[in-house]
């Protein structure tokens, strides 16, 4: 038994429906195509269902075979017990994480050079780690590739922190080995003019734990598609998100769970704000559950909050479910305007209205904020997201 359904909150529109209401047919995800052969992969047109969100226009090439122009700065900062190396494309240990699911991912594994390999050591505890990638400047394209591997039973953080300008599209690979806890927290803080789209692949092991986190705030086109896969029983991923949108932006977030192996867990949480005329998101939630992924628990949720007039999310949840034999599977979406209560409550104890807004949004985010265990991010996080609402007035 195959089973798709969506849930939208205060939509109140039909299965696979987006903003407009129109009814679009699903396939399943069991069938989607993946190579890293650049050449097996049309150049997408936007009619595609991978594809129809995102404007195609924008992409300064990424999609139909731009050459890279310029290379993007890597700079990676890490406790000493953490191995850091840069090596060619022909090392035997990339790819092992997952295979390129749309044409831009494949342009950007055939067009890399050097890549970035992060390696936490197995047994052990260790600081944060901090890669930074600066984009090759205005008017310039760049392809990369970063992979972080925590060996058997490692636990540590990585923040994957993006600046600067140009055009980028990388893969970055998690491989999360037996026992191992992986916090990652990809940072999107791109100047006005950037574009980027990114394929993050996800391999859990045994008993694996994967914490990954994407805040995207900058960019003029930002298209992140997080895919997470299970190697042995007992994997555990939560994938978080938050996003913020101002006027002209378009920004989206496609995560994929697919649950292939019995007795694993994911959670996804990803909410977002959007204001100033033409704000756009997008948020496609995947989830499969194989037929023999018995014992499986899952949710999905996505919020979305619209600050102005002129902005658009469009949010669709798709589960299907190959099997009875699970703990439990669900998914939620829900896109809507300031609480009208929650104003007039804090408004009713004298706080003035553009205050009783922040706190609004403020309290919208916490959920997500409280989950950053690296101070100096939730730090930095916060206050851009002070800087977005004083900048509309809120």
């Amino acid at each position: 038994m195959s089973v798709s359904t969506d849930k939208h909150g205060q939509h109140g529109l039909s299965d696979h429906s987006h903003g407009a209401g129109a009814v679009v047919p699903v396939s399943s995800r069991a069938d989607h195509f993946a190579s890293f052969d650049v050449d097996a992969f049309e150049v997408p047109g936007g009619r595609e269902e991978i594809w129809r969100f995102t404007p195609l226009k924008r992409l300064a090439g990424l999609h139909s075979g731009a050459g890279a122009t310029g290379t993007a700065t890597v700079e990676v900062t890490a406790p000493e017990n953490v191995v850091v190396e840069t090596v060619r494309r022909g090392d035997e240990r990339l790819g092992v994480a997952g295979t390129p699911g749309d044409r831009v991912a494949a342009q950007a594994w055939s067009s890399f050079t050097d890549a970035t390999l992060v390696t936490l050591p197995g047994d052990a505890k260790v600081d944060p780690t901090v890669v930074t990638v600066t984009g090759a400047g205005a008017g310039k394209v760049a392809y990369g590739h970063v992979q972080v591997h925590a060996k058997p039973f490692a636990e540590g953080v990585v923040v994957l922190d993006h600046r600067g300008s140009g055009a980028y599209a990388d893969n970055v690979e998690l491989v999360v080995g037996d026992g191992a806890h992986l916090t990652v927290i990809a940072v999107q803080d791109w100047a006005d003019d950037a574009v980027h789209v990114s394929s993050h692949h996800a391999k859990l092991g045994r008993d694996a734990t994967l914490r990954h986190t994407v805040i995207t705030l900058g960019g003029d086109v930002v298209r992140l598609t997080p895919t997470v896969t299970y190697a042995g029983r007992g994997g555990d991923a939560e994938l978080l998100g938050l996003y913020f949108a101002d006027a002209g932006q378009h920004l989206e977030h496609r995560p994929f769970i697919d649950h292939a192996v019995a007795n694993c867990r994911s959670n996804v949480v990803y909410k977002g704000a959007l204001q100033g005329q033409d704000a756009r998101t997008v948020w496609i939630g995947d989830v499969l559950i194989r037929a023999a992924a018995e014992g499986t628990e899952t949710f999905e949720l996505n919020r979305n909050l619209v600050l102005t007039d002129g902005a658009r999310a469009d949010s669709v949840p798709n589960l299907e479910i190959e099997t009875g034999e699970i703990e439990g599977a669900g998914h939620a979406s829900a896109t809507g305007r300031f609480d009208d209560e929650q104003l007039f409550y804090l408004q009713a104890r004298g706080i003035p209205q553009d205050q009783a807004r922040r706190l609004v949004v403020r309290g919208f985010f916490h959920e997500i904020l409280l989950k950053i265990t690296v101070p100096e991010v939730r730090e930095r996080l916060e206050a851009a997201i002070e800087a977005e609402l004083q900048a509309v007035g809120a």
